[in-house]
């Protein structure tokens, strides 16, 4: 593609030995940059990409977007104001839009986007659509998939990863839209057709600045949303509820406590997994299909009342994809779950349940869904969030504590999982500080250990018939399923070892 053609989809404020030269490819790191590549410096968080300018020049950069132009090197710069959004736009133009050619549905919210965006895929697939899944866990699509780095890939990775959907024919892409995919510049150019914002709650407060900037960054989705596209908000969340008349968008509303044009009735949380009735309170037309309002049963094969929040989003998502249903119904059924979301690791004397407990919001659904469960006793084990800042970890504890409180318990196991994390995820002695102030504060007796095994060990001696045992937390519990079932099978050898090893099928984290 021609450098004049591509730079007609950004802003450049000043240039330097400006020539029209032919561009092969695009990259954002020195390291990747091949002959005839044009090359965008962008400032990070850990370093500048105008640091790599020599590098990007020697592997064969034939331009340079910059935020600085340096006259020491001979070579063709073009100065824009933000390069990350340049790379957005230089991304999107390169490959040609992609977005545009696919039905695009982007979810985002404090909690749950991963679980609706695999409830939404089951239910495309159940349709016989080609799909693509973009997420924090994995990228899918057809018979291609890969553990995912970022929840929301860059933006140039993001366009040529539609690319390659887009010439692999899908024609339905659900992907999850990260608070800092927002804010820099990652999605800028995606078409979406339907965005949801699930829900609002604390999170992300060191990494923002605070929560009036958080939400700010993500309503962004809502309120930049196309006008013949659709916006699905939750009425039961008052952030989500406050977007209905600030978009241009078309607008669906759902709601358990709220009745908004979707509503449920006869919710029965007993065994974990959610069964009700759903009501469509309105006539809605989506293209050519008509859904005339009606109830219909839902029958969830997964746990918790936070699935239920996601279920209702990924059931608007398949009336506005007009499909059937019936088709719905058995999508969402079908749906056997998400890795460390509310997961059943081990159903027989006693259940073992895994969740991430990410943060304040699914803390309370996960707690929740608990308090309706019937048990005899319960038991948390929890891996403090490293590197997550003195704030979150505070607002975690206290959250805890008072869900300890009202279920009748007055202990916790807790663990740093030292051994178990990486660098990026390494507790750090002011949010264990944080955490255990807390507890003392709320007369909670913990016991608390650097290592992930010992913990697991002490939650499982605890077990016994009829009870549930949490296994909670983000990076830092990754592997206790793995851990706990392996323990259960040294205990119990004559158990059906592919059957209790079945949950850890086709698991990305904590397996290796």
């Amino acid at each position: 593609m021609k450098l004049s053609k591509l730079l007609k989809s950004i802003e450049v404020v000043e240039d330097f030995e400006k020539k029209d030269i032919e561009v092969k490819g695009i990259a954002y790191d020195s390291r990747k940059v091949e002959p005839g590549y044009l090359f965008i410096c962008i400032k990070g968080y850990k370093t500048d990409g105008h640091n790599y300018i020599f590098q990007a020049i020697e592997n064969g950069a034939i331009g340079i977007i910059v935020e600085e132009i340096d006259s020491k090197y001979n070579i063709p710069q073009y100065k824009v104001k933000d390069s990350r959004k340049a790379l957005s736009g230089l991304s999107a133009a390169f490959y040609n839009n992609p977005s545009k050619d696919i039905k695009t549905i982007g979810i985002t919210g404090t909690n749950g986007k991963t679980s609706t965006s695999f409830m939404v895929n089951s239910i495309l697939e159940k349709h016989g659509l080609k799909t693509g899944l973009i997420g924090t866990v994995m990228i899918k699509y057809n018979n291609y998939s890969s553990p995912s780095i970022l929840t929301t890939p860059e933006s140039l990775d993001l366009q040529r990863l539609l690319n390659d959907m887009r010439r692999e024919k899908v024609s339905y892409i659900t992907m999850e839209v990260s608070s800092s995919a927002l804010e820099l510049n990652r999605v800028d150019n995606i078409d979406y057709d339907i965005v949801s914002l699930n829900n609002i709650s604390r999170e992300h407060i060191d990494l923002h600045g605070s929560f009036e900037e958080y939400f700010k960054i993500k309503s962004s989705l809502i309120k930049n949303m196309k006008s013949d596209g659709w916006a699905i908000l939750n009425l039961d969340c008052p952030y989500s509820a406050s977007l209905i008349d600030k978009t241009k968008a078309n607008v669906l509303t759902y709601g358990i406590k709220n009745k908004g044009i979707l509503s449920i009735k006869n919710l029965d949380l007993s065994t974990g997994r959610g069964k009700f009735i759903l009501s469509l309170n309105k006539k809605l037309k989506i293209g050519e299909t008509i859904y005339n309002p009606q109830s219909f049963k839902i029958e969830l094969s997964v746990p918790g009342l936070h699935s239920v929040y996601n279920s209702l989003v990924a059931i608007a998502i398949g009336l506005l994809s007009e499909i059937p249903i019936n088709t719905i119904q058995s999508g969402i059924n079908s749906f056997k779950g998400v890795e460390r979301r509310f997961q059943f690791i081990y159903d027989s004397d006693f259940k073992i349940i895994d969740d991430h407990f990410a943060n304040v919001g699914n803390i309370n659904t996960t707690m929740e869904t608990l308090s309706l469960m019937k048990y005899n006793d319960f038991h948390l084990v929890y891996a403090i969030r490293g590197s997550r800042g003195v704030i979150t970890n505070r607002e975690n504890a206290e959250t805890i504590a008072k869900w300890l409180k009202r279920l009748g318990k007055n202990e916790i196991i807790v663990t740093k999982s030292l051994s178990h994390t990486t660098n990026k995820d390494k507790v750090l002695d002011e949010e264990v500080m944080a955490f255990t102030e807390v507890m003392d504060r709320e007369k909670i007796k913990f016991y608390l250990y650097d290592e992930l095994h010992p913990a697991i060990e002490h939650v499982q001696s605890l077990a016994s018939k009829g009870d549930i045992v949490l296994l909670a937390g983000c990076q830092g519990m990754d592997y206790g399923a793995k851990i706990i079932l392996e323990n259960i099978y040294k205990l119990r050898p004559n158990l059906n070892k592919e059957k209790l090893f079945k949950p850890l099928t086709n698991r990305v984290a904590g397996i290796a």
